[in-house]
């Protein structure tokens, strides 16, 4: 085997120990997720000519990006986690980051839960600034493909996703058998790939709401093809042979082209190029 495949053998998930608190990689490029996407919204923003200004959308990101924090947890919380019935009477345990007086950080987040929390988030905010929540949702669209590549490199780095086994010499060791780094097919498919389709396609769309539905619509799409090469989460399993991520894909796809029919036929104000 050649280093590559060892990579988890010989790689700390921890970056630093600061004081005895450990920091982790995911942390690390969780953090920078968000900082990425804001910067990338602020860049498109400004690129693309939306009516938005740096202030309202500072006070846009502290809103959506609080909603994308607490939906992550608590969507995690309600479809995968095996203690969800503990957690729905002890709320406070949710962002609990220590057990047993030992810190150990807060793990488990689901992406569509944090799609949940993100439109909730923009839809409080829409409401309480007078906004259009379609020409929000559109002004971070090509952003978060962007901060996606981050957060799964970063559960690469954290040694969780893992791929199903594999016999390639892409292969990561675990657990004694080589499997797919699905989470580094992730951030291709579901991150740069649907990235560069919006890239080019933003200035094509003719209706507010559009480009969030067709980042939805080919995000669903990738989600379920790599859902292919990745191990479902041991206390879910498989329905019938799919996983519970292909199963949300499905249901998102479905979505996003009920909204995206939505738009269209109401004929939404143009984006503002």
């Amino acid at each position: 085997m050649n280093s590559w495949n060892l990579i988890y053998q010989n790689m700390d998930r921890v970056a630093i120990s600061i004081f005895g608190f450990n920091v982790y990689w995911y942390g690390i490029f969780y953090v920078s997720a968000l900082i990425v996407g804001l910067l990338a919204v602020k860049y498109f923003i400004k690129k693309d000519k939306y009516p938005i200004t740096n202030n309202e959308l500072e006070i846009f990101f502290i809103y959506a990006e609080i909603g994308i924090i607490l939906g992550a947890r608590i969507g995690y919380i309600l479809i995968y986690d095996p203690n969800t019935i503990y957690y729905l009477t002890h709320p406070w345990e949710m962002f609990n980051p220590f057990v047993n007086g030992k810190f150990v950080g807060i793990s488990g987040m689901s992406y569509h839960g944090a799609v949940f929390g993100f439109i909730l988030g923009t839809f409080i905010y829409a409401k309480r600034y007078k906004k259009s929540i379609f020409l929000l949702m559109d002004s971070t669209a090509i952003a978060l493909p962007l901060g996606y590549i981050l957060g799964r490199i970063g559960n690469f780095l954290n040694q969780e996703l893992i791929g199903r086994e594999t016999t390639l010499k892409i292969g990561i060791l675990v657990n004694d058998k080589l499997v797919h780094p699905s989470q580094l097919y992730e951030a291709f498919l579901e991150g740069f790939c649907v990235f560069i389709i919006l890239f080019f396609i933003r200035h094509k769309v003719k209706f507010q709401g559009e480009l969030i539905g067709l980042y939805m619509l080919f995000y669903s799409i990738a989600r379920f093809f790599v859902e292919f090469f990745r191990e479902a989460d041991s206390q879910m399993g498989y329905f019938y042979g799919i996983s519970m991520g292909q199963i949300l894909s499905i249901i998102t796809l479905l979505i996003s082209i009920l909204f995206l029919y939505f738009v269209r036929k109401k004929g939404i104000k143009k984006l503002q190029h």
